[in-house]
């Protein structure tokens, strides 16, 4: 059973990048094919390893700390399953998060940040994260702050290139 809900949770993940919602053929790398339910949906031109490692150094490169990396795909190989690559960063700046924590503490939910990195069906590679203005609103962050997790829609372009 626990791991029938961890595989439904997984195709629930999957589905708002996959080629059915965003046509069969990915727009061009680092374009916004989506936003539904606030999921932002960008094509990548490389495998999911290959934007991982291109996100990874982008982070370095910033002095943006990652704190996780989520090898989902990895993880239900280990239990017998089988999904598409998929990949899921955990990253942030304190000094950007905590004024967005003190501002709405229920803001902690969604920070650090997280970038999905997915492979569908037909083998597209997909960038997935929560777009800053649904966070806005979801918490009812000030416009003022808005700044420290829009960083997000860059980071996601420039590994999707």
């Amino acid at each position: 059973m626990k791991y029938s809900l961890l595989a439904a949770i997984f195709a629930g993940v999957m589905l708002p990048g996959s080629a059915s919602s965003a046509g069969d053929t990915p727009a061009s790398p680092g374009t916004i094919v989506g936003k539904e339910g606030g999921i932002v949906n960008i094509p990548s031109k490389h495998s999911v390893d290959e934007t991982v490692e291109r996100l990874k150094n982008i982070l370095r490169s910033k002095q943006i700390t990652l704190f996780a990396l989520i090898d989902h795909s990895g993880e239900a190989a280990k239990v017998g399953m089988k999904m598409p690559p998929t990949k899921l960063l955990i990253f942030g700046n304190p000094k950007g998060g905590t004024p967005l924590m003190l501002a709405a503490p229920s803001s902690a939910l969604d920070l650090p940040l997280k970038i999905l990195v997915s492979e569908d069906a037909q083998g597209n590679v997909w960038l997935l994260y929560n777009s800053p203005e649904y966070l806005k609103e979801r918490h009812g962050l000030p416009s003022n702050l808005l700044p420290n997790i829009a960083v997000i829609e860059t980071l996601s372009a420039a590994a999707a290139e």
